[in-house]
């Protein structure tokens, strides 16, 4: 693992070539500094953040209707899940993760040490989240299980009864359930609680990215028991000791117009979900899980354990990018992107179509 990969496709995602119909990113389409009024009054290069920018901490504790000694800012959502792990688990302890998932959450554990179980999150069981599953994985040595909401890469939403199940199951042997939550506020029909409103074994994670299309903020957060933010602010002395202040207080405004920037996401997400669930269901080489929110579908090609080499076709002969399942750990999958332009789906998905046709 020396000077490897710690998370292979957060690597690929980032150097791979780009196809012509790029439908590989997860992100919605970005804000420009319109989509934001206000942007361009508030920015400071200086401020007091040592510990969090206190009006960011105060807007994400009233979006949360909880208290700010319960919030912990961060690089992202992937920041946030980083100094939760980093808090909670030390060399040798055990950290449950789904599968297929998000692999930056394996690499986290194994770069400080861990020692990493799998619970699997079943395609023919709708990706369902269950409990038995994970209890049998948790050991004595279990300190943390890990696992996304919705989730990541299926769209599934998880059951209030089944987290709950999980964090009896956490609390039962000392550990803690990181929930997160990136995709949670895309959801197609309403919202659901986050998970750290359901006991002190939790911790939701998010950010302004997938909901918001604000990635160049870097606006995340974590909201867990006011024990475990101590210990995350410990650990970014060790990260990056403090977050950017022009991006928090671009972040701040941001809460105060997540309405509209909610607005926007839903404008772009709802008609392009319906061209991905439209094209899908109309094309009998593929089956899925119809995803419940997210920016993302996760078909797969019938009769294909592998489809690295469809994958592989689609970008050489149709010039059209998805993600190869074998990210996820579920290589029959690929993974396709609705967070973009109409127009970029539109194309992408008929390079797509063009490319099924091949198979028959």
């Amino acid at each position: 693992m020396r000077y490897g990969a710690w998370a292979p496709y957060m690597h690929w995602a980032k150097v791979h070539d780009k196809a012509t119909h790029d439908l590989t990113g997860s992100n919605l389409l970005p804000c420009q500094l319109e989509d934001l009024p206000g942007a361009k009054d508030v920015l400071e290069l200086w401020g007091p953040n040592d510990e969090g920018y206190a009006p960011l901490i105060e807007a994400i504790a009233g979006y949360y209707d909880t208290s700010a000694d319960r919030v912990c800012t961060a690089g992202g959502c992937s920041g946030a899940n980083f100094l939760a792990i980093a808090a909670l688990v030390r060399h040798r302890d055990e950290i449950l993760v789904e599968r297929p998932g998000y692999d930056p959450h394996v690499g986290a554990a194994l770069l400080l040490g861990a020692t990493v179980r799998r619970f699997e999150r079943v395609f023919e069981d709708g990706y369902a989240l269950d409990p038995e599953r994970v209890a049998a994985g948790v050991t004595d040595r279990t300190r943390l299980i890990v696992l996304t909401n919705t989730h990541n890469p299926s769209g599934v939403l998880a059951t209030r009864e089944a987290l709950e199940a999980v964090g009896s199951i956490a609390a039962n042997v000392g550990a803690r359930v990181l929930v997160d939550e990136v995709y949670l506020d895309t959801l197609v029909d309403g919202s659901a609680p986050p998970a750290s409103s359901m006991g002190p074994a939790f911790i939701s994670t998010s950010s302004l990215t997938k909901a918001y299309g604000l990635s160049g903020l870097r606006g995340g957060w974590a909201i867990a028991e006011p024990d475990v933010v101590e210990a995350m602010r410990r650990v970014r002395d060790v990260v990056d000791a403090v977050g950017s202040f022009p991006s928090d207080r671009l972040a701040t405004l941001a809460f105060e117009r997540l309405d509209t920037l909610a607005d926007r996401a839903r404008s772009i997400l709802v008609p392009n979900m319906s061209l991905l669930i439209a094209f899908v269901d109309a094309r009998d080489e593929l089956e899925w899980v119809r995803p419940e929110g997210g920016a993302v579908g996760f078909p797969r090609v019938r009769g294909l354990d592998d489809c690295a080499g469809f994958v592989e076709r689609l970008q050489s002969d149709y010039g059209v990018g998805v993600v190869p399942g074998a990210f996820f750990e579920a290589p029959a999958h690929f993974r396709v992107a609705v967070g973009g332009s109409r127009e970029a789906l539109q194309s992408g998905l008929a390079a797509l179509g063009e490319g099924l046709n091949s198979l028959t």
